[in-house]
């Protein structure tokens, strides 16, 4: 566990902490972090992470993810889109087709 981190906590209460702000994600979770919201950096921001009980024993950047997730990619992919955009257009037009046809047959 970094030693500045263990400082700060040691001097804080989990309830009127707020957000320590932390760049040492290698640090790890100990007993006594429990209850506390550290900003962990991941290299562009802080990300909030909550401490609890199953936590302990692992690392602070375990929580922060450094790289944003936007979707596999490819040629495959884009049809697949394709395909769905399609299949909710169609389904829409039948929907808009249906609630027409009804009240045309009341009268």
């Amino acid at each position: 566990m970094d030693v500045k981190l263990l400082k700060k906590v040691q001097n804080l209460k989990p309830a009127t902490a707020g957000v320590v702000k932390t760049w040492a994600r290698r640090s790890q979770i100990s007993p006594e972090m429990i209850g506390f919201t550290f900003g962990v950096h991941n290299g562009k921001s802080h990300i909030e992470v909550l401490v609890n009980e199953d936590m302990v024993g692992h690392r602070l950047g375990e929580f922060s993810p450094t790289k944003k997730f936007l979707r596999h990619g490819g040629k495959m992919q884009k049809e697949m889109e394709a395909k769905k955009a399609e299949a909710e257009i169609a389904s829409a037009k039948s929907a808009k087709e249906s609630t027409a046809a009804a009240p045309a047959a009341k009268k």
